[in-house]
């Protein structure tokens, strides 16, 4: 097994106190919330109880605005369909060019089957918000406005309070894919203009399989699954009460360590960063320097294989991930360092690394050695030699 994991933005792995919180609602405590004897008004109480926990993760006013779903993928769909049902007159939805497929795949299946107009707002090569072009696109025909609050490749953060602003002006409604944002940087929906917001139990160390759509109190929703009352009619099926109760206790515990994402984790983080550059020439990191979520580097390497370094690293003990996607058995590069317009050398190499609070500086400090020695490797270096040293040997051996 991989002894250093660098991948948190796949997912987390479950903190003790959330599998400890959710393991009665696996045993005795298994009752229905919709029945009237004890073990299904215990089932009911814990559901509240990870309301109000969910509310106060994502500064809500009311815990009856937080819908419990399957995942952020769920979440996505229902709130990009219930707009639209909402609206039935505006045909128009904007997104990003680099939103994550649950938003951007649905939304391309509505243009190619349902008609609707897709407007994709370009990044610059920070991965930055094109704000003027959106202003452009927005108009009395714009259902939903769908942006990411935080890039789940790069960590690059939009204005999505500003962009909600914008939306309302317009009379859209206003969403945001909140799953890389909450628990890492502070979220108070009630004093935006956002609509529905959109998080995932995995990750911020609750299992798989659980998530969250926050809908303010004011917007007409439209279910996606039809079926009995719960959720308060907006979902219909037998709540998941363990996965509900995790999810309650992670977003706990994820409100009581923001500022150490913001601290320990962020300095990590930059560890790893500035380690890197300074070691390995030709490789930089991947966008905004100044609006990234803490515990997100994405590092691309000039006349690398991103895959081909990911499964190196794996073998030598660090899990990472690729900024890029693997595609019907071929590698294909990542949409969003397309759309950031990465050098064609680099695109291909670009190196997801992902922290979490159960990393520590001995585990950068070893991913470090790992790294430069894999793409020593993959360019041709004596992984023992100096890099800076080895790649002057080697270029005077091809001379």
């Amino acid at each position: 097994m991989t002894a250093i994991y660098f991948d948190n933005n796949a997912t987390t792995r479950p903190d003790p106190r959330v599998v400890e919180a959710m393991m009665p609602f696996l045993g005795a405590s298994f009752g229905n919330p919709s029945s009237m004897h004890q073990r299904g008004e215990a089932a009911k109480s814990a559901i509240q109880t990870a309301l109000a926990q969910v509310q106060a993760l994502v500064g809500a006013e009311r815990s009856s605005e937080i819908v419990f779903t399957s995942g952020g993928t769920e979440s996505d769909n229902a709130a990009i369909l219930s707009a639209l049902a909402a609206a039935p007159d505006r045909r128009e939805i904007i997104t990003s060019a680099v939103e994550h497929p649950a938003v951007l795949a649905t939304c391309e299946w509505l243009e190619k089957t349902q008609g609707i107009r897709l407007h994709k707002i370009p990044v610059d090569e920070r991965g930055r918000l094109d704000v003027a072009a959106y202003e452009a696109a927005l108009s009395e025909r714009v259902a939903l406005v769908s942006f990411m609050w935080a890039n789940n490749e790069t960590g690059v953060v939009f204005p999505v309070a500003e962009l909600a602003a914008m939306a309302k002006a317009h009379g859209a409604l206003f969403h945001t894919d909140a799953v890389q944002a909450a628990g890492k940087t502070q979220i108070d929906v009630a004093a935006t203009d956002i609509d529905m917001l959109s998080i995932s139990g995995h990750k911020l160390h609750a299992p798989q399989g659980i998530g969250a759509l926050y809908v303010r109190r004011s917007v007409a929703f439209a279910p996606m699954l039809h079926g009995g009352r719960q959720e308060r009619g907006r979902r219909g099926g037998t709540e998941n009460t363990p996965g509900i109760v995790a999810l309650g206790k992670a977003a706990e515990l994820a409100g009581a360590h923001i500022g150490e994402e913001n601290i320990r984790i962020r300095s990590l983080r930059d560890r790893l960063e500035q380690a890197l550059l300074a070691r390995i020439p030709a490789c930089f990191v991947v966008g905004d320097p100044g609006s990234r979520v803490a515990n997100t580097s994405n590092v691309a390497f000039h006349d690398i294989e991103g895959e081909d370094a990911v499964l190196l690293m794996d073998k030598a003990g660090l899990a990472a991930s690729l900024g890029s996607a693997c595609a019907a058995g071929s590698f294909e590069p990542s949409h969003v360092l397309i759309a950031m317009n990465l050098p064609k050398t680099a695109v291909r190499g670009g190196i997801r690394f992902s922290l979490s609070r159960d990393n520590t500086e001995a585990d950068v400090d070893r991913a470090i050695e790992i790294v430069a020695g894999v793409i020593g490797k993959l360019r041709g270096i004596s992984i023992d030699a100096p890099i800076g040293e080895a790649l002057t040997a080697r270029d005077a051996a091809h001379a």
